[in-house]
């Protein structure tokens, strides 16, 4: 990284700037240190513009234990298509197996999400991110407007960053909307993951995700019975944590 990386400056620059601009800007300073988060549905877009960029690029992508199947078969054909690994991280099973015995595989439904997501994606993300410098996502300012309607395209991650370790954070596809992100899947004909040929638009676990209506928006889909501002697994929880701010 150069000494002239300033997050705040670049990321007013390059605010308006294309997902693939960002991208070299995150592989000029970071290169191989650069990881790329797929979570199995439409973040195909990210690492097919990141792999144009950089055919060695890193990928990982959370295993929680409770994907649907069409996720799992997805993954595999887009680490086929690409020729790439990508690198499951799944949960700590010391902590997974007390949880389950105590709580069951639906406590979710009664108290809330949080405590299964720090579990199954939390914890494991922490985990990876500790010996990362820098990693990109594929959230999108019109996927929530609860509370991602203000990501921007650079950031230091306040969630997972330590005192010790500043971890960057870029958002590509921050500006991009649901429309330009299936238009360049179907123009490039990339594969995607099949149950949004089911009305599944935001995808997670299979107990907490579930189609969505004409007229609904995306996030409607996820943890429906919970409150809109509260929907983020924590894996984006600086979302809130500045919203909060605002």
């Amino acid at each position: 990284m150069s000494p002239s990386f300033d997050v705040v400056e670049l990321a007013t620059t390059y605010a308006n700037k294309s997902a693939q601009d960002i991208l070299k800007l995150a592989f000029a300073e970071f290169g191989d240190d650069l990881w790329i988060s797929f979570s199995g549905a439409e973040d195909v877009v990210l690492v097919d513009m990141a792999w144009k960029l950089n055919k060695n690029v890193k990928v990982f992508s959370l295993d929680t234990g409770r994907l649907h199947p069409e996720t799992y078969r997805f993954i595999d054909q887009v680490r086929e298509h690409y020729k790439i690994e990508i690198e499951l991280v799944s949960p700590d099973y010391t902590k997974l197996e007390p949880f389950v015995k105590e709580k069951g595989l639906f406590s979710f439904y009664k108290d809330g999400h949080g405590e299964c997501c720090g579990i199954r994606k939390i914890e494991p993300l922490r985990r990876k991110l500790s010996s990362v410098t820098a990693w990109a996502t594929g959230q999108r300012r019109d996927q929530s407007p609860g509370t991602r309607s203000a990501v921007a395209v650079l950031e230091i991650d306040t969630a997972f960053s330590t005192p010790e370790r500043t971890l960057y954070k870029f958002n590509p596809l921050a500006q991009m909307t649901s429309e330009e992100i299936w238009g360049y899947i179907r123009m490039l004909e990339l594969p995607y993951n099949s149950l949004h040929e089911r009305g599944f638009i935001s995808i997670g676990c299979e107990p907490c995700t579930r189609p969505v209506l004409p007229n609904q928006h995306e996030r409607e889909g996820r943890w429906w019975w919970e409150e809109a501002t509260q929907k983020e697994c924590g894996l984006h929880a600086g979302n809130i944590i500045s919203k909060s701010k605002a």
